[in-house]
């Protein structure tokens, strides 16, 4: 059951990506999952359960491919800069997320019931953010007046423009890294 699963939340993510929430048919869904759309139901209830799964699903994906080299312990810096880097990357499965995560974040905006996910994701994001600046404070490496959850809420939040112009194309991919690079130097010292 877990692989049908898995299957109908990587074709609501590409579908999403590709038509937006507004182009999601279950019927299709289920013909590009391979699955009846009685699973689909038995699965995930109703459309808000497979929004909420598929935002889950994008979230913890997202997780992987922005993994960084850099240990946060020893070094907290790296590790924070190069995970904010990785979310704007030209590979496939980033640019489906990024793309999908856009289009359910503007959703939200008419579709309460997906804001509270949203920002519990959000929450969980920045959170970590502020915990790497305030490791990179106690190493000396950002300065101690900087305050880690107002740049932790302003990277992240630039992070999702950066990669909502790139996609759209009004940035090239080394501008919008390039863009980014500049924020973290500004936001936390260089």
């Amino acid at each position: 059951m877990a692989g049908r699963r898995t299957a109908i939340l990587e074709a609501a993510a590409r579908s999403i990506a590709q038509r937006g929430i507004r182009g999601l048919r279950v019927e299709e869904l289920a013909e590009e999952a391979g699955v009846s759309t009685s699973l689909i139901y038995y699965h995930f209830q109703d459309r808000s359960g497979l929004l909420a799964s598929t935002l889950e699903f994008i979230n913890a994906r997202a997780e992987r491919y922005t993994d960084p080299a850099a240990d946060p312990d020893t070094d907290p810096r790296g590790h924070l800069e190069q995970m904010l880097l990785l979310e704007l990357q030209d590979e496939a499965v980033v640019v489906e997320n990024s793309t999908a995560w856009g289009e359910l974040r503007a959703t939200a905006v008419f579709q309460p019931e997906l804001r509270r996910q949203l920002r519990t994701t959000t929450d969980r994001w920045t959170d970590y953010t502020s915990d790497l600046i305030q490791r990179c404070q106690r190493r000396g490496t950002v300065p101690p007046e900087v305050s880690a959850e107002d740049a932790a809420d302003r990277l992240t939040a630039l992070v999702e423009g950066l990669s909502k112009r790139w996609l759209s194309g009004s940035l090239t991919l080394e501008r919008a890294r390039d863009l980014l690079r500049g924020a973290i130097a500004v936001e936390l010292g260089p």
